[in-house]
């Protein structure tokens, strides 16, 4: 299977499993780019591929018909479970309930919408310096009738609703005791996702703080994503034992992963002045995030996010597809791409997604698949190597360049 890659391509492997003598093959518009070696190998424990071998046997007209019917499915069932908390907005993506955000308005802009019935409030996101306000749509009014008369009313503001992010990767919140919150100083790693749950595997320091109504609480994606990152002994992750700053912004809210609540959770990281951090989530294009993903980059974060799972049919991953953002593509046990791996704006990296374990809530560890649990093996090898620079050399000593692709510079 070939995984068409955007252009300009600039995509390096990383592949951290055994057998050490496992390679990998992509291809780009121009053809197969060449296998490379890995470079950090007997890292994870690989398990069966039996889940593998039955997607790759279905069609890919049939693949891409029922990855676009799950993604349908769960976003329709969170609508039927919460729709009092979920809505959508006016391109037809999930929101939370009843909020627009806007970010540039003017004092006069405010005050017309204050006069139509919005209620306002104003805030400065810490370590961003990113000044958003929030709207309360007046009751009986839809989200997506609300953007419309936003824009009309504040033309010189940017106005968007505030979009769910989804992790990608199988996902739930866990009865588990949640990590021993422990402070964090020095040079530290961070993840933006779930909370994570107490583990054997995951005896560095965690710090984790807040950013939805129940966190931080423990749940099955944040703590294998965690593990991938920094465990140690029954899991080993790939910069094992670095120290995690998580940032929960799921809790037990059904309108969690936010954007809002990922650009708050993005200015805490810029001021604990945190180098990589790892977003295993996606959705869609929203202005407040991509806003908080530059201010992020231009203080010196580093992002790596995953490119998700709904297939390569599916709209856009955000926020891999941004600008300067590392996107991160995942490959099975014997190098394939996964045929359920979605797509970004750009690939930088593929790592394994599938054929391994990762810690699991319950103290032991258990099978994980998805682009969620690449993209911290390339964030904790980023980590551990210092620089992106450093990292490309480790993952072949060579960039791989589009041969006949235009504008490779």
């Amino acid at each position: 299977m070939n995984l068409r890659i955007a252009r300009p391509l600039i995509l390096a492997t990383l592949v951290i499993m055994a057998p050490p003598a496992q390679g990998q093959l992509l291809s780009g518009p121009g053809g197969a780019l060449g296998a490379l070696p890995p470079v950090v190998p007997d890292t994870l424990e690989r398990v069966g591929g039996a889940l593998d071998d039955t997607v790759r046997a279905l069609p890919t007209a049939r693949l891409t018909e029922r990855l676009r019917a799950a993604r349908a499915a769960r976003i329709g069932d969170l609508l039927r479970r919460h729709g009092d908390a979920v809505e959508l907005d006016d391109r037809r993506e999930p929101a939370r309930r009843g909020i627009v955000l806007l970010t540039g308005a003017k004092a006069d802009e405010l005050q017309r919408l204050r006069a139509a019935g919005y209620g306002t409030e104003s805030e400065e996101i810490e370590g961003l310096g990113l000044g958003v306000t929030r709207l309360a749509v007046p009751q009986g009014r839809s989200l997506a009738r609300a953007l419309r008369d936003v824009r009309k009313l504040a033309p010189d503001a940017e106005a968007s609703a505030d979009n769910l992010y989804f992790q990608s990767g199988a996902a739930a919140r866990a009865e588990a005791p949640i990590t021993a919150n422990r402070s964090v100083a020095g040079r530290v790693l961070g993840l933006i996702d779930g909370g994570v749950a107490r583990h054997p595997a995951l005896d560095a320091p965690i710090e984790q703080q807040a950013f939805a109504h129940g966190a931080p609480r423990a749940s099955t994606h944040g703590t294998a994503v965690a593990s991938l990152l920094s465990g140690r002994g029954s899991v080993r992750g790939a910069a094992p034992g670095a120290p995690l700053l998580v940032a929960d912004v799921y809790g037990d809210d059904p309108a969690g992963g936010s954007a809002f609540a990922i650009a708050r959770a993005l200015g805490w990281m810029v001021s604990r002045k945190v180098p990589v951090v790892t977003l295993s989530l996606v959705g869609p294009d929203n202005p407040l995030l991509a806003g908080a993903v530059r201010l992020a980059r231009d203080r010196g974060v580093t992002l790596v996010a995953a490119v998700g799972n709904d297939g390569p049919a599916a709209p856009l991953a955000y926020p891999a597809s941004y600008p300067g953002v590392i996107a991160v593509t995942g490959v099975d046990g014997r190098g394939r791409p996964l045929p359920e791996a979605g797509r970004a704006a750009h690939v930088d990296f593929s790592a394994p997604g599938a054929d391994m374990q990762a810690a699991t809530p319950d103290g032991g560890k258990g099978p994980v698949r998805g682009t969620s649990y690449a993209a911290p093996l390339v964030a904790g090898r980023l980590f551990a190597v210092g620089s992106l620079q450093a990292l490309r050399a480790e993952a072949g000593k060579r960039r791989l360049v589009c041969g006949d692709c235009r504008n490779n510079d």
